[in-house]
């Protein structure tokens, strides 16, 4: 079996997506659709104050670009506010040092779109936790398959090979599991466990940035991230 995971690049995302990551033996990062409200450019950072969130900002795009055609706004020293407010957050944690290490490196690349700063930010993550051993990664603009929805998923898992597509919730909305399956390709939910740990500042919140759990567990983290997935029936089954 091998399984594909189509994701657009999330910045500094949550530990849902890493699980994407390490059931995957192919990910594709799916960065030439457009652009939308989301967590491609911004996520939550648990504080002393409660949740904030921390935004990369973009310069002025149209509706109708993709994710990795619209310029990050580098007239504006975000990196510099977004280190603030992580140094703020995770000063007292057991991993601080990480944190700055992992965040310090991403800052310091010339990224200048927004799929370039959210990609090398899941790859930081990715990489801390050593996910990337199992897993092979492409870009989705480098296997040439046009279409739209359902059928141009479901012809980007046959390019590769795969036998079994792994989605988030999301995909509930709009996919055509029977498009898949009639080809031989098996559809799999995520079925996200929120497998709390410690955290500082109050209660677990199982939304905010992977950054946390590296602030508060260290490498040791790798171990909260084994969400399994569900058959797409079983899915639909436990959400209705």
């Amino acid at each position: 079996m091998t399984n594909i995971v189509i994701s657009q690049s999330m910045y500094f995302p949550w530990v849902g997506l890493l699980e994407q990551v390490r059931l995957a033996d192919l990910f594709v990062h799916f960065d030439d659709v457009q652009f939308d409200r989301g967590f491609y450019n911004r996520v939550q950072v648990k504080t002393e104050h409660g949740l904030r969130w921390i935004t990369v900002p973009l310069s002025k795009h149209r509706r109708d670009q993709t994710i990795d055609e619209i310029a990050v706004d580098n007239s504006k020293d975000w990196r510099k506010r977004h280190r603030d407010v992580l140094f703020q957050a995770y000063r007292k944690a057991p991993y601080f040092d990480d944190v700055l290490a992992v965040i310090d490196a991403v800052f310091e690349g010339p990224m200048t779109t927004l799929a370039e700063v959210s990609r090398a930010s899941l790859l930081a993550l990715i990489d801390y936790f050593g996910l990337r051993a199992q897993c092979s990664f492409h870009d989705v603009r480098e296997l040439g398959v046009a279409g739209s929805r359902s059928s141009r998923l479901r012809d980007i898992v046959l390019a590769l090979g795969g036998t079994t597509y792994i989605t988030g919730h999301g995909a509930k909305n709009y996919l055509d599991h029977e498009l898949f399956e009639c080809v031989g390709i098996a559809v799999r939910y995520m079925d996200y466990q929120h497998t709390p740990y410690p955290q500082l500042h109050g209660g677990f919140m199982p939304y905010v940035t992977g950054l946390d759990l590296i602030a508060n567990c260290g490498r040791d983290g790798v171990a909260i991230i084994k969400s399994p997935s569900m058959d797409w029936r079983q899915f639909e089954n436990a959400t209705t």
